[in-house]
């Protein structure tokens, strides 16, 4: 798509852009689907946020109300429609996306492939059909809570990132602890497909042995290869606060004894009770990364009943 696009834009709430990357709009069944992007409008206020379409062919009627289901927020507000000429719409939407340093990390569409500092550990991922660039503070807490669980000496021979999206969380994993097996997951196929295409990218081999990364289509824990990985010593699980309080049972039950779990995509209100359900399967809070309204929780398997 490179002669003509159509770009749409409505502001909307930062909960309503968030909720996207959950979402199962009608829009997706279009023959050439928009892609979706989401933004944070104006700094001095965090609820306000955009949304900004990228359409194959101009937009009816039909579609825009579609999109604007996706930001009930907005109201009676008649979106921005702009038809982009003779330019690429990936360029446009990756304006003004810039790196990120988080931790060890350094995460990066194309555009700055060459601007990685020395030392860092330097990950390209392009912005897309995919949630997880590194720019939300979901993402960029569980950077930062990986390169803290390595500095404490945490070794890792097998991990799980569980609703992977672009596979950044994997792939920045498999960069700390290049020995070990990892599966990545997500419940959309598409993801898995950019995931796949970003591994190739980053030099990230595919396969189930060790140093390479496994990807697959599924449902939470409803896996069979994911049951077969099982016991991990690592799980990372990027996704919203209701999944990951009805999935505690089974992705406790995955970690071995010892292990982590890093848990990202809710809010701060709803730590204590993210947490609490953890707590019910036998994980302990063993640290927080606090990134604005979304901490990411690091927890750890008891190793046996005294354990405290």
């Amino acid at each position: 798509m490179s002669a003509s696009s159509w770009k749409v834009t409505l502001p909307c709430t930062r909960a309503e852009a968030e909720a996207l990357k959950e979402d199962a709009s009608p829009l997706a069944l279009l023959d050439f689907p928009p892609v979706l992007m989401t933004s944070e409008a104006d700094a001095a206020s965090p609820e306000a946020w955009r949304l900004d379409a990228y359409f194959a062919e101009p937009p009816t009627d039909e579609m825009l109300a579609m999109l604007r289901a996706l930001a009930p927020s907005a109201g009676d507000a008649p979106p921005a429609v702009e038809k982009v000429e003779d330019r690429d719409w990936v360029t446009l939407s990756q304006q003004g996306l810039e790196p990120i340093r988080a931790g060890r990390f350094f995460v990066h569409t194309p555009q700055h492939r060459d601007a990685a500092p020395a030392g860092a550990v330097a990950l390209e991922i392009d912005a897309g059909r995919a949630f997880g660039t590194g720019q939300h503070e979901t993402t960029s807490g569980c950077l930062v809570a990986l390169s803290r669980l390595k500095g404490q000496g945490l070794a890792v021979a097998n991990l799980l990132d569980l609703g992977t999206g672009t596979g950044l969380l994997a792939f920045a994993a498999l960069k700390l602890w290049p020995a070990a097996q990892a599966i990545a997951s997500d419940i959309d196929p598409v993801a898995i497909e950019v995931a796949q295409e970003n591994a190739a990218v980053n030099g990230v081999r595919l396969g189930r042995a060790r140093g390479q990364a496994e990807l697959a289509v599924a449902a939470g824990m409803d896996h069979p290869r994911l049951k077969a990985r099982a016991p991990y010593d690592l799980v990372i699980a990027n996704i919203l606060a209701g999944p990951l309080v009805a999935l505690a049972p089974s992705v406790a039950a995955a970690i071995a004894p010892g292990g982590r779990l890093l848990l990202a995509g809710l809010l701060d209100h709803q730590a204590d009770t993210v947490a609490a359900a953890y707590r019910r399967h036998g994980m302990m809070l063993a640290g927080r990364i606090d990134h604005g309204e979304w901490p990411t929780l690091i927890m750890r398997k008891r190793k046996a009943l005294g354990w405290r």
